[in-house]
């Protein structure tokens, strides 16, 4: 192509600029700060797959994009693949851990998806209690302000433009923000 630069992004483009949307909010420090995520391997993969099942379902509602989420998908499943060799995790035993990572993926975005379309917030907080805390969550009141931004995250991406996210332009909440809309919002119930 003879101008390069005016050219607009190419599907090929999309799909990585998503993916890389989707990784720097799951590594944004209040999500450890403020959520009391654990800021290891196990907490920035759940955080990941969070943000990432969010945006796939949301890719899934309509046909023009279904084939964008599993691209979406398929760029993870590479980027697990490579982090796990960087990790010195050995040729043999790859194979087994991405089954492992795509058993914990489906596994916990049907989780949050079921969590999600139930009435009230608790079967959200404990999903989160469950997957993201491990059962053990810093405070107690983390698992409610993680899914309070959830659903927030949520209702944000969905009034979000399919064609918008097709040429690689995602808007997720700030979570600090989240933290303190949800703290008033309870000081007000008070």
């Amino acid at each position: 192509m003879m101008f390069p630069l005016f050219r607009r992004s190419s599907p090929q483009d999309t799909i990585p600029t998503l993916y890389g949307t989707i990784v720097a909010q799951a590594r944004l420090p209040s999500f450890y700060r403020e959520y009391g995520v654990a800021d290891t391997v196990n907490g920035r993969f759940d955080l990941l797959v969070v943000h990432l099942a969010l945006v796939i379902d949301r890719l899934a509602e309509g046909p023009e994009s279904r084939e964008a989420g599993q691209a979406l998908f398929d760029h993870f499943c590479r980027d697990m693949d490579h982090n796990l060799r960087e990790m010195g995790i050995g040729d043999l035993s790859v194979p087994k851990e991405m089954e492992r990572i795509g058993q914990a993926f489906y596994g916990r975005a049907q989780a949050y998806r079921s969590a999600l379309a139930a009435d009230g917030n608790t079967a959200l907080v404990e999903a989160l209690h469950r997957n993201i805390y491990g059962g053990s969550p810093a405070t107690p009141t983390a698992p409610v302000h993680l899914a309070a931004y959830i659903r927030e995250a949520v209702r944000d991406v969905r009034t979000q433009r399919v064609d918008k996210l097709l040429a690689g332009e995602l808007r997720l909440p700030r979570p600090e923000a989240a933290v303190l809309v949800e703290d008033k919002n309870r000081s007000s119930e008070d």
